[in-house]
């Protein structure tokens, strides 16, 4: 049924206001997401075609390109719904702000979200103050990680300006599994020598996963 043929108070944004938000289909709540339609389709049919076709759970994964394969859903639309799923990721993240590494679960919680939908290894330091607050982050890379490629100077310049004491380097396996490569164990004794000899001390490196994470040093890898 077109929302025009529904009762006043059964349309989406009537119903929110009588209802509450909690009380929409998905559909419905994307529909108000995205205002209006085309001419063949209402936004209600739009939004259906949308999550029927990709699941919700893939939604946040798509692409600009591949969100424009539906009809209705042009560039604008398109860059709405990635707008509203990257909000609700930086919301999740602000409900939980960390400001201080005591454990590798710590980055997990930090990372995460922000990661857990990543088609790429995205490779990060956290620098860290003498008592373990977080001073700053910074994306060193993006792709396979390789440790004929990471050079020590990119990874140790942003600490060095922020005058960091330690750091800690993280990244993701998109494949949800965390378990180290060859390659990635040799990238952290690469860079443990590094800061051993510029005297920043790189205190861990973590391996987030799809709900689980790896780190070097509870792994006790001579």
């Amino acid at each position: 049924m077109k929302i025009k043929e529904m009762q006043k108070a059964y349309r989406p944004r009537e119903k929110l206001a009588i209802q509450g938000a909690q009380s929409l289909s998905d559909p419905e709540l994307l529909a108000i997401i995205l205002k209006t339609g085309t001419k063949k389709e209402d936004v209600l049919e739009v939004s259906h075609k949308l999550i029927n076709k990709y699941g919700l759970d893939k939604l946040s994964e798509c692409s600009l390109t591949e969100l424009q394969e539906i009809e209705g859903i042009g560039f604008a639309k398109a860059c709405e719904i990635n707008a509203l799923f990257e909000f609700n990721k930086r919301h999740n993240m602000a409900k939980n702000p960390i400001n201080r590494i005591t454990q590798a679960s710590d980055v997990f919680d930090l990372f995460h979200e922000r990661l857990k939908n990543e088609k790429q290894e995205h490779f990060y330091i956290i620098m860290l103050s003498t008592k373990n607050h977080i001073i700053g982050e910074h994306l060193v890379s993006k792709g396979v990680l390789d440790a004929a490629i990471i050079e020590p100077r990119e990874v140790f310049r942003p600490a060095i300006k922020s005058a960091a004491s330690k750091i800690i380097i993280l990244h993701n396996h998109p494949s949800g599994d965390p378990q180290p490569s060859p390659e990635d164990i040799d990238v952290t004794k690469k860079l443990i020598e590094a800061g051993n000899t510029l005297n920043i001390k790189l205190l861990d490196h973590v391996i987030i996963g799809n709900g689980k994470w790896w780190n070097y040093r509870e792994d006790n890898i001579d």
